[in-house]
């Protein structure tokens, strides 16, 4: 898993609330268990017309946005089934961030497995960084998780709240088989004193 310590890109503003992982990825991208190639269906529905061809007016596909690294979603973001497919799409897309005032909890738990911050801020925080957003081309904001700041285009600063050891795997680019793999020495020596005190096992 990369690791997460600061980004700077393009904020795409999403102000829809209830966005379920029905939403971010379709159930027809689904059939893969692969990490790779699920940019393409996110946000499918919204993304796309029924031939194929793009609307103009999804934020996705305006020329601004097209290579978003963060998103500024709306209320209870994730919300819906548990697939994890909604945060490999996210991230295979680019996007490294999302903020909101809250998230459903297995999505929210989902994203900081596979590399993903999402940021959780008050409504009045939400409020003015969507507004920083909305600027199109000059809608870039800066991430900061070692200091946990969200640093706007106009010098503004937003701070927020991550769990320690949430912080700590993303700084590190730990998901759950590289925590393990730090143990590795431990897990050896037990092993092999395991192997010494029965050996016919």
């Amino acid at each position: 898993m990369d690791k997460f310590t600061t980004l700077t890109g393009v904020a795409a503003p999403l102000p829809i609330d209830n966005v379920d992982t029905d939403m971010v990825i379709p159930k027809q991208y689904l059939k893969t268990i692969k990490r790779t190639g699920l940019g393409a269906g996110l946000f499918a529905e919204m993304r796309y017309r029924e031939d194929g061809s793009e609307r103009p007016d999804f934020v996705l596909n305006k020329p601004a946005y097209r290579k978003a690294s963060i998103i500024v979603a709306g209320h209870n973001f994730g919300c819906g089934s548990s697939r994890e497919h909604a945060p490999w799409a996210l991230l295979d897309f680019g996007v490294r961030c999302v903020i909101a005032t809250d998230f459903a909890d297995i999505f929210y738990n989902n994203c900081f497995k596979n590399g993903i911050l999402p940021i959780k801020v008050s409504r009045q925080d939400h409020a003015k960084l969507m507004d920083d957003a909305e600027r199109g081309a000059n809608a870039t904001l800066t991430i900061d998780l070692k200091a946990q700041e969200i640093r706007g285009p106009d010098g503004g600063v937003v701070k927020f709240e991550i769990d320690p050891h949430r912080k700590h795997c993303l700084l590190n680019g730990l998901d759950d088989i590289g925590l393990t793999m730090v143990k590795s020495d431990k897990i050896d020596s037990f092993e092999q004193k395991a192997e010494a005190a029965r050996p016919w096992a």
